[in-house]
């Protein structure tokens, strides 16, 4: 295991939700397909989740179903959902028994992937290709049977290596948690400020280096 896996394992099982979510940002997410291929880019719009006191939470108030059952697994843990037909990633952030995560909403495309991102999408082009949690799962070829596996050893894997540094992460309201109380405007998302693939970015607002510090 390299030096960046085991600090990044580190920062799984000693971090808070929150610092977790924020250093994800510029994180690489790589899927290894089964014929060897594969598809990656970087994390850059993701979402903190702090179950059990969290009322927009899977978790909250430590609900126990077969759905969120990869929630109380060790951290690094991968949770898969489906809604409105798509399958949207979080990744387990605490020690097994303890329900928190980071849900990815946002990618960068990898441009060595992008041609092969395209067609899993039917063709979608521009920052629609993965600017949403369910479309870049689609876009990565991520199938549901990776649920409960690790984030750290499955086909579905981060990639310290290969991180980038962005300028400035931003803390925002996480998007679609209405009635919620405090917990719909605490800022438990985090995205990389300038980044074209940000959800719901505005255009005047793309940095020319979309938000790394190198690019």
């Amino acid at each position: 295991m390299t030096e960046t896996m085991k600090a990044l394992r580190r920062l799984f099982q000693e971090a808070d939700t929150p610092n977790v979510a924020q250093a994800l940002v510029g994180m690489y997410l790589e899927h290894t397909l089964a014929d060897g291929g594969r598809l990656g880019g970087w994390i850059v719009d993701c979402e903190a989740y702090l179950g059990p006191e969290d009322e927009a939470a899977h978790s909250y108030g430590l609900r126990k179903t077969p759905r969120v059952a990869a929630m109380y697994q060790d951290a690094g843990s991968i949770y898969l959902y489906q809604m409105h037909r798509h399958t949207i990633l979080n990744i387990v952030t605490r020690e097994a028994g303890l329900p928190q995560g980071v849900m990815i909403r946002a990618l960068e495309p990898d441009p060595e992937y992008l041609a092969a991102m395209q067609e899993n999408r039917q063709g979608q082009t521009g920052v629609a290709l993965t600017n949403g949690p369910g479309k870049l799962m689609a876009a990565l070829q991520v199938p549901f049977s990776l649920y409960g596996e690790s984030i750290f050893t499955s086909p579905l894997h981060l990639v310290p290596e290969k991180r980038r540094q962005p300028k400035q992460v931003l803390a925002l309201p996480r998007i679609g948690i209405p009635n919620k109380g405090k917990w719909t405007d605490l800022p438990l998302r985090y995205v990389c400020q300038g980044n074209p693939y940000v959800t719901k970015q505005a255009k005047k607002d793309v940095s020319p280096d979309w938000g790394w510090q190198t690019h």
